[in-house]
């Protein structure tokens, strides 16, 4: 009975022991290249973030005048080609203004005092036509708003401008990967392991004001959007088949 049981055991672990003796497989040969590449477009849309800067003796009047003149913007905005989807609320602010300590040093004691209040109402404007931006911007000065935040230029399709990109930086990574194989006289194989990278840019910073004056005013705004470049990166494993 016991030889029985012996000879049963010997022949399961047959297979496992001829498993360890034979030789591990080895991995596949490979190269790993990495390529970039980038495109540029001309931008097809402007941000604009303009506000109206209002200041009173009273919380309610500085409100009040901000209103007022944040509702003429608008309205100069919509009959500059603007529709309301394209304008956006991004901030409001309501807060005191305070004395500043006099230059020359006095013997009173001086203490700092509420002498105002200001309201700040910022808006986001998206221009889907970049050459109209100027016209856009002439129109919100005239109308009451007294300071530009920034201008920047961003595309409305962003990923097809990436994809051609990324489409360059794998053509460019297979090359390289074709002329290292020839070089160490193996032919290239199907690729192992693809990762991509890169990026869409952010929207391009073009033009930033504390405030507009007057002067500015009587000139169209100039704006040009240039070119925004879009990159793309792959690192890629091939495998080498041959010699």
């Amino acid at each position: 009975m016991r030889r029985t049981t012996l000879a049963a055991l010997l022949l399961l672990a047959a297979p496992a022991i001829a498993a360890a003796q034979q030789p591990q497989e080895r991995p596949p040969r490979s190269v790993t290249v990495s390529a970039n590449a980038s495109v540029h477009r001309a931008p097809d849309r402007a941000i604009v973030m303009l506000a109206v800067e209002s200041e009173a003796e009273s919380a309610q009047d500085a409100g009040r005048q901000n209103a007022e003149r944040m509702t003429q913007v608008i309205a100069a905005l919509r009959s500059a080609g603007v529709p309301d989807a394209r304008i956006r609320t991004v901030s409001y602010n309501l807060q005191p203004v305070y004395s500043q300590p006099p230059r020359e040093p006095r013997t009173e004691e001086w203490q700092q005092r509420i002498v105002g209040y200001r309201a700040i109402n910022m808006v986001r404007v998206e221009v889907d036509d970049v050459q109209r931006t100027g016209g856009v911007i002439d129109a919100a000065l005239n109308a009451g708003a007294n300071r530009v935040a920034g201008t920047s230029f961003e595309l409305r399709d962003s990923d097809a401008a990436y994809n051609e990109a990324l489409q360059q930086a794998v053509r460019k990574a297979q090359a390289q990967a074709a002329a290292a194989a020839q070089a160490a006289g193996q032919q290239l194989g199907q690729p192992l392991n693809i990762q991509a990278g890169g990026f869409a840019p952010p929207p391009m910073p073009m033009y930033r004001a504390a405030a507009a004056s007057m002067d500015a005013m009587a000139v169209s705004t100039p704006v040009e959007g240039g070119e925004l470049e879009i990159s793309a990166s792959v690192t890629i494993t091939y495998e080498l088949i041959g010699g």
